[in-house]
């Protein structure tokens, strides 16, 4: 058994630039990989697909998440789920945004 405090490793993440939001690996297997994001005000992750599933899991503040519909909000407490290949992305708002992502199986393994 693993334990992990998403919560925590986010906040303690650090940003490869400033103007970037902070990442951490917590998990990585080939059955899936979970990275935390922390968005300070203002900070985007650009639109983007990937080949595997993606979970994104509200656990602090509230922000948007976008898919190729637009956007919808996204508060601690909600999943918002993308299908394979299916465009998605997030920003904060006036506020911090942390995020668990959660996808699967991990990039590259299928």
């Amino acid at each position: 058994m693993k334990r992990i405090d998403a919560l925590g490793a986010a906040l303690a993440a650090v940003a490869a630039r400033p103007e970037r939001p902070a990442t951490a690996t917590l998990h990585d297997s080939p059955d899936a990989r979970l990275i935390v994001f922390r968005l300070e005000p203002g900070q985007v992750v650009t639109p983007h697909t990937s080949t595997s599933s993606v979970l994104l899991v509200g656990l602090e503040g509230a922000g948007m998440v976008s898919g190729a519909a637009g956007e919808e909000s996204i508060a601690a407490g909600e999943v918002v789920s993308y299908e394979p290949n299916e465009l998605h992305g997030m920003r904060a708002g006036a506020d911090r945004l942390v995020l668990l992502a959660v996808i699967t199986p991990r990039p590259g393994t299928r």
